[in-house]
Formats: C-alpha cells, structure tokens, sequence
C-alpha cells in the first residue's frame, strides 16, 4: 500500500480542552468553552491563576495541521467518481467513505481505491464478506 511523504513528527501544543470559566462551580454552566466577556471578568482580564484563554498561539504547526497519526489528511468520498481526484495526491490525501453511502457503493469505492493505489482509512465500514 501507500506510504504518506510526511516526515514531520506531530506535536500538538495543548491536548487538554479548555473549560469554560466557572463550569466546576455550577452544574448549569457547562464546560464547553465560552469566551468570558463580563466587564469585571478575571479569565477575560488574563489575571495570574486564572484558567487558560484560547489563543492563536496553541495552534499547531502548519505542516501538520488536520494530519491523522497516520501522516494523511482527511477527503471525504461520496462515490466512484470523487475518487479520481485523489489519484495524483495519493501520498498526501488519504479517502474516507462518507456515512451515508451504502454498502453496495462502498465496496465499490473501495475496489477503485486499490486500483488507484490510494488508502481508505475506514474501509471495512460495513462491508461484510459473508451472509449468515
């Protein structure tokens, strides 16, 4: 099979999601993260002690960015004829087949992948090689 052109390790400068200010003090308030902007607010004032603010400067880098462990990014593939595109970029892009393709098509897609030489990262999704 093919092998990704990546050779940059990946390193992501966060992994802990941020939570939102307060979320362990009331049940109400959830930890998905809000931007705090009360006009008293500690986080929004970045004060010493306070929980971290997203920011640009936790991005990761731009060489990695949207790369699976892998060393492919991502293109989602809908049918046959999407896949075609990714034939001159078979070393960078790797298919995944979308949710909601059926299963006749989805055996399809794979077959036309390996001819290709591209990889489909979820290629047994739903494909069954026996009825019971």
């Amino acid at each position: 099979m093919v092998s990704s052109t990546n050779k940059v390790a990946i390193i992501k400068k966060r992994t802990k999601p941020f939570k939102r200010h307060q979320s362990d003090r009331y049940k109400t308030v959830k930890e998905s993260w809000r931007k705090p902007k009360g006009i008293d607010n500690r986080v929004r004032r970045r004060f010493k002690g306070q929980i971290p603010m997203p920011k640009i400067g936790y991005g990761s880098n731009q060489k990695t960015r949207h790369l699976m462990p892998n060393g492919f990014k991502k293109f989602v593939v809908s049918s046959v004829k999407e896949l075609e595109v990714l034939l001159m970029q078979n070393r960078t892009y790797a298919a995944e087949v979308a949710h909601n393709v059926s299963s006749k098509n989805r055996i399809a897609i794979v077959e036309r992948a390996q001819q290709l030489n591209v990889k489909v990262t979820n290629a047994n999704a739903r494909l069954r090689t026996q009825e019971n």
